[in-house]
């Protein structure tokens, strides 16, 4: 996985109250306490993933539009990460993916993208 890539999401990640990365079973995760916010990794095809959260309105309209969008399960979403990745829309889903995963104190120390 590019070093560059795992760098920006930390940058990310950074700015969120209590989120902490941690080493997955592969990839690299980012936790808000036992609720995961991000988790980036490489499959078996060479392609690079980062999995998050989203309303589920949000995960339907993720759903119909592909690639570079998909569908994991239940509110769980991703992207597939390339060089065309719009980082500046990826910070804001994983924004959200804070704000659904944190407590609520701890959201509301966070300005939500729209809000």
């Amino acid at each position: 996985m590019p070093l560059e890539w795992v760098e920006r999401l930390r940058r990310i990640c950074a700015r969120f109250p209590r989120c902490e990365e941690h080493a997955a079973w592969t990839g690299v995760m980012w936790r808000v306490g036992s609720s995961t916010v991000a988790h980036v990794f490489g499959g078996h095809d060479q392609l690079f993933r980062i999995t998050f959260r989203a309303e589920m309105d949000e995960v339907l309209a993720f759903e119909h539009l592909g690639a570079p969008y998909f569908r994991v399960g239940g509110n769980a979403v991703g992207i597939l990460l390339d060089d065309d990745t719009d980082w500046e829309e990826l910070a804001e889903l994983l924004t959200d993916s804070y704000c659904l995963q944190a407590p609520q104190r701890l959201a509301a120390q966070v300005a939500r993208p729209g809000a």
